[in-house]
């Protein structure tokens, strides 16, 4: 049987691995069927037969074969005479079987069917595109640097699929080289020109948020559940975590034994501050965690208009505010409430105390950090706190605990 041979035309979809076969098959049906209704007026006798792996197409016409005189519509039957020219062994009532020479459809109509057929196939490309990256959106995905340009990054997927990383979706310090493989979380996919675009983000909330799941399995398992976080990438983080679990630690089991869980992801995000805090209903106390590192001496809170006035002691005030304003932004963006800080003359303490970093040279820094994460900055802060609840609320060991103790006091006990 004779037969067209149409590998370049059906090359791209067998290198479309991700269309499916009942799909590829449809869509040759339907573009050689609509030659068929061009030049027939009708495809209800014709049976397309593709070989997609050889690139061979054919395409059979089906006759009844009826007495001399008796066809009513030639599209469906043949008269005898005819119908014994091509086989001398046919009877009346019996099907022929015809193969229809792809080239009486002529060479134009041949040609637009290719670019039909190749229309078709971009068009499922990109509907693929858009369902596979559309059904990610706020993953993490791992892609290559293919191009760097002055307003975005241009990426190569597994697959070979370009992705954008803009430039305001990057961190400020963000560089890249060709060739090196990057993080990012799949922020949208829109279409320009009928075209997918997929984007990419390195400081939406939701690249912290999954590499914190990745990092933390009490995430991942749902034992812990990130209730809010805010970001001024590469600058300062603060992540709202609650516990369902009474006997877990929500911020101790994010940060990790001497910081071991977070450090990871600091690096990933240019050293960006991540500050866990635990969340609460308590407005008040949730403000008061918000403006971590600073140490709060009272608040006056107006829950209607939702603005708080924070008073801090003078050298707490440039902590609480942050550079250049970053971390009473966070806080605000937080808790939702507009928040103005005061220098507190009324609430200065009488007592002496010492800040923690003052026994650097006596306390190794991971024990004064790990301190500092659970808002213990002086010493008198450290020695208000019971033995048991300072192991409670840290990764330390009980000695360690009492060795610091007893470091702290002995300053005390020379004033």
């Amino acid at each position: 049987m004779a037969s067209i041979n149409l590998i370049e035309s059906f090359q791209e979809f067998k290198d479309a691995e991700n269309i499916d076969r009942p799909t590829l098959m449809k869509v040759l049906e339907d573009v050689f069927k609509t030659l068929l209704r061009k030049k027939y007026g009708s495809d209800e006798n014709f049976d397309v037969i593709v070989n997609t792996e050889k690139g061979d197409l054919e395409i059979v016409r089906r006759r009844t074969i009826v007495e001399d005189g008796a066809v009513e519509n030639p599209l469906a039957e043949i008269a005898y005479s005819e119908a014994t020219k091509i086989e001398p062994d046919f009877e009346v009532g019996e099907d022929l079987y015809e193969e229809v020479d792809i080239m009486d459809f002529g060479r134009r109509a041949i040609l637009a069917a290719k670019q039909t057929l190749a229309s078709r196939i971009s068009d499922l490309k990109k509907s693929h595109l858009v369902k596979k990256y559309g059904d990610r959106m706020g993953e993490i995905i791992s892609a290559e640097v293919y191009q760097v340009w002055k307003k975005e990054v241009l990426l190569l997927d597994e697959d070979g699929n370009e992705l954008i990383l803009p430039k305001s979706e990057q961190i400020p310090s963000d560089y890249f080289k060709k060739g090196e493989n990057i993080r990012a979380v799949i922020k949208k996919v829109e279409m320009k020109n009928n075209s997918p675009v997929i984007i990419l983000s390195r400081t939406h909330p939701s690249f912290l948020a999954k590499l914190l799941e990745i990092e933390v399995p009490e995430i991942f398992d749902g034992l812990i559940v990130i209730r809010k976080i805010v970001r001024e990438p590469g600058e300062r983080a603060k992540v709202a975590v609650e516990s369902y679990d009474d006997r877990i630690d929500p911020v101790g089991a994010c940060v990790g034994m001497k910081g071991s869980r977070i450090h990871g992801i600091v690096r990933e995000l240019k050293n960006e501050n991540i500050d866990v805090i635990n969340w609460t209903n308590n407005v008040q106390l949730l403000i008061q965690r918000g403006l971590t590192p600073a140490k709060i001496s009272r608040m006056n809170l107006d829950q209607e208009n939702k603005t708080a006035e924070v008073f801090v002691s003078p050298e707490q005030v440039s902590l609480a505010i942050g550079k250049r304003g970053v971390n009473i932004k966070l806080a605000e963006e937080l808790t939702g409430y507009n928040i103005d800080v005061y220098r507190d003359t009324e609430g200065e303490m009488d007592e002496y105390d010492i800040d923690l970093d003052e026994f650097s040279d006596e306390i190794e820094a991971w024990v004064i950090d790990e301190l500092k994460r659970i808002g213990c900055d002086t010493a008198r802060s450290v020695l208000d706190l019971s033995v048991d609840e300072l192991e409670r609320r840290t990764d330390l060991e009980k000695e360690t605990i009492a060795e610091v103790r007893k470091v702290l006091q002995a300053e005390f006990e020379k004033e």
